[in-house]
């Protein structure tokens, strides 16, 4: 097959999760012309991170997540993290709204999202809970936040929490109402709803052999999953949105910035309670606080999800390991991405994390009896025989190149080529949720020389993509009133 002869695509998109699909929607509102491709080596969409089961559905804005606020050196606490997870969750707000406006109804809130309120609980409380109060409530995106540490009250908010609880136990927490529960997996089908009916072509069941650079384009190569005849396709761009399989992709497409960069596969599972009896008593998502040495994806939770329209519990996360960078993926993956240029950055990790290491280890080794004294903290009377173990979505610890050794990179990366024809994203947490912001950085790195025909479109899109809310408390109730709106969400 000639050049010629190969289909070319503006945009192809390489998995089929909430990152690929946030993208595909975006680009195809900002230019309904573009013709864009998504190849998705699994039969369906949404099946690894993006399936509901595998992650947490939080809809991360800092509410309750404490590692977002971390203490200062004098005792204060830093909001800026916060704030900034805050209003990108904001972003994510918008960007839906304002196609359930322009799309109804192939984007149907009810579908995806949620009032699930968000709540932090602190066991023998220090005072810091109440200084992360007094801090973020000064801001409009946090205002409505309620801190107690009377028990009576926090019952009220969350009664499991306090059942079998002694009386004399200090504790405090704080309850924001306005937080939500996203079915990630149901939001990815409705993205890519919209955009196909702009064209997008969704390939599923091929597996992506080859990323070529051929002059000013991409040849992405690609087969059945199950074998069969390869085939190829021209990009202008590529985006590599696989989840725990982009950086194995990036390393393949050649990119200089893809050295940079090594990963380790955390695995886990979760708790997970479908009786009425308990789903019916909680109704909210409690964030507590991580164990000393223990990485910021560990912090333990007790989740009220709801997915396709029933309630469950879900709790942990409880840490695990496999070699595999997908659930579905291949035990040689984690081997077969140690090359030359990473080994001596990922050497150096493991040097300066042995504490991190030590309590992995020993995590693994936990009894499931010690693993449900775990949940027993959050909710003392839990019974054993309601919960049932379910194993969570793999996620990839980025570890980045500095010098001549490596640091462990928690959030998420945007890695890209120089000149923008390909980019990739690397990490976890609070990826899904913040997936707009992210898409926008990478519009700006992937399409910089149609930025400016794009922005009128963009601010109607989104428009606190034009300014900051941390920055404007006037457009940050603007945005928060209509999206809760739109969105079905309680006031």
């Amino acid at each position: 097959m000639t050049e010629t002869d190969t289909a070319r695509y503006d945009l192809v998109l390489v998995g089929a999760g909430i990152m690929s699909a946030t993208l595909a929607a975006l680009v195809t509102e900002l230019d309904p012309r573009l013709r864009v491709r998504v190849v998705e080596r699994l039969p369906a969409v949404a099946q690894e991170s993006s399936n509901p089961w595998n992650n947490a559905g939080t809809g991360h804005s800092a509410l309750c997540e404490l590692n977002y606020t971390p203490r200062q050196a004098d005792g204060g606490i830093s909001t800026v993290k916060a704030l900034a997870i805050s209003e990108q969750f904001q972003r994510s707000r918008e960007f839906w709204s304002s196609l359930i406006q322009r799309h109804r109804p192939g984007m149907d809130p009810s579908g995806f999202i949620h009032s699930v309120p968000h709540m932090s609980f602190v066991l023998d409380d220090d005072g810091f809970l109440a200084r992360r109060h007094q801090a973020l409530s000064q801001h409009p995106l946090f205002s409505p936040m309620q801190y107690s540490q009377d028990h009576a009250r926090i019952a009220e908010w969350a009664p499991l929490l306090m059942d079998g609880r002694d009386p004399h136990a200090r504790v405090a927490a704080t309850f924001a109402h306005m937080g939500t529960d996203v079915d990630f997996g149901a939001l990815t089908r409705q993205l890519f709803g919209v955009a196909q009916a702009r064209g997008v072509e969704v390939s599923l069941g091929m597996t992506v052999t080859g990323l070529r650079r051929q002059h000013d384009h991409w040849e992405v190569e690609f087969g059945s999953t199950g074998g069969g005849r390869a085939q190829a396709v021209l990009a202008d761009r590529v985006f590599v949105g696989a989840g725990g399989g982009a950086l194995r992709l990036l390393q393949k497409s050649g990119i200089p910035e893809a050295r940079d960069y090594g990963g380790f596969p955390i695995s886990g599972h979760f708790l997970r309670a479908d009786a009425p009896a308990i789903t019916s008593r909680h109704g909210v998502k409690v964030y507590g606080q991580a164990a000393i040495g223990a990485p910021p994806m560990s912090v333990p939770h007790l989740d009220a999800r709801v997915i396709d329209g029933t309630r469950h519990l879900m709790f942990g996360p409880y840490a695990g390991f496999s070699p595999k960078f997908l659930k579905t993926g291949s035990w040689l993956d984690l081997p077969s991405s140690v090359k030359p240029y990473n080994v001596l950055p990922m050497l150096g990790v493991a040097k300066d994390n042995v504490p991190l290491e030590k309590y992995l280890v020993s995590e693994l080794f936990r009894s499931s009896a010690s693993q449900f004294e775990a949940l027993q903290r959050f909710y003392p009377s839990a019974d054993p025989t309601q919960w049932t173990k379910i194993v969570a979505g793999q996620r990839v610890q980025v570890i980045k190149r500095r010098g001549r050794t490596g640091v462990l990179q928690f959030g998420t990366e945007v890695v890209s080529s120089a000149d923008g024809r390909i980019a990739g994203l690397l990490g976890a947490s609070p990826g899904a949720s913040t997936a707009v912001a992210i898409m926008l950085k990478v519009i700006r790195l992937c399409f910089a020389d149609r930025l400016d025909a794009w922005q009128t479109e963009l601010a109607r899109l989104i428009p606190s993509s034009q300014a900051s809310l941390a920055d404007d408390p006037d457009a940050a109730r603007r945005s928060l009133e209509w999206t809760t709106g739109v969105l079905g969400l309680s006031r």
